[in-house]
């Protein structure tokens, strides 16, 4: 018989051991909570397209504080439902706009709460478009003017970070030039950099209420076939001043978040999107797959490839199970 010299299986013997000499470890630190504020009152509704997530009226709020602080969860991303839209998304940057309303709101009710706003124009426009139009098109140059305005009000209601996700070219220079020339130097960019034209975000739409009226985002959202491009964006970024790159989706694209940590230093940041959540929710329901399992699994998987935060609607479950010693 073969003497065996090198058994791998003696480091798996275990959990202790297992745990002792784990590649990838991980922490609640690390997750960001994605959250729907809608305009108006009394609104706490479940959203049928993402089960287990809620809209919230700036009233509802202290639900979701509660939610976070039981789970451990101390960082967000916000969205905002307006009542009203316009071709020109005005709704975006008003002083009382309804993510300007949650970030005050949100201050009040825990002021250790990380909050970071999506800054684009998609939920606000009646066409449903990221930026304003030119006949059909959207006018990229024009556009950068709205989202600075945006990151400015944001910031301006108390955002600690702002993350554009429109995808215009140049975005987050014009942000930062706005947010320092207005006495914010020290709010962070977090860039979409790298966001693709995905057909895992039906959820979200559904959800943020942001499809596009007519045609669709391909002319500045990402071919799902490209890499190098997604690099190309990456590094464009990092020129004007983003403090954290994000490459979104997630699971679809851990050889680019792989790419991006082995080239850019900077943090590196995945958005497990709507879609994926969807797809382990529908098919947890059919008794498929048994879904914590897959939930820390496809965790592990985006911090493997190289991200360092994760932003997920699983993060309360995933902080639980963190905490439990069943993941990282």
């Amino acid at each position: 018989m073969l003497h065996q010299t090198i058994r791998p299986r003696r480091l798996r013997a275990g959990d202790c051991l297992r745990r002792m000499v784990r590649e990838t470890r991980v922490s609640p630190d690390s997750l960001v909570y994605p959250v729907f504020i809608a305009e108006g009152e009394h609104i706490y509704r479940e959203i049928p397209s993402l089960p287990g997530q809620y809209h919230y009226s700036p009233d509802e709020l202290p639900r979701l504080v509660e939610k976070l602080q039981r789970a451990g969860v101390s960082r967000v991303l916000l969205f905002g439902l307006p009542a009203h839209k316009d071709p020109e998304g005005s709704a975006a940057w008003a002083e009382d706009g309804v993510v300007q309303q949650g970030l005050r709101r949100l201050r009040e009710l825990d002021p250790s709460l990380y909050l970071i706003t999506d800054v684009c124009m998609c939920e606000y426009t009646s066409h449903g478009h990221c930026g304003v139009l030119c006949g059909s098109e959207v006018d990229n140059d024009r556009t950068l003017e709205r989202l600075a305005q945006i990151a400015l009000s944001h910031a301006q209601a108390g955002a600690d970070m702002v993350a554009p996700s429109d995808m215009m070219d140049g975005r987050v220079a014009a942000i930062r030039e706005k947010l320092d020339q207005n006495g914010f130097p020290g709010v962070p960019i977090m860039a979409y950099s790298a966001k693709y034209a995905s057909s895992f975000y039906g959820p979200f739409r559904d959800a943020a209420g942001s499809a596009p009226a007519f045609g669709d985002r391909r002319a500045y959202q990402m071919d799902w076939h490209n890499g190098r491009e997604a690099m190309r964006e990456c590094a464009l970024d990092v020129q004007e001043g983003a403090d954290i790159l994000m490459v979104k989706p997630a699971l679809a694209y851990l050889d680019l978040i792989h790419e991006a940590r082995q080239r850019f230093d900077l943090p590196l940041a995945a958005y497990a999107v709507s879609g994926e959540y969807a797809m382990a929710k529908a098919a947890a329901a059919a008794g498929l797959i048994d879904e914590h399992g897959v939930m820390c699994e496809s965790a592990i998987a985006v911090y493997r490839a190289g991200a360092d935060i994760l932003i997920t609607y699983y993060a309360c479950e995933l902080a639980e199970a963190m905490r439990k010693g069943e993941i990282g």
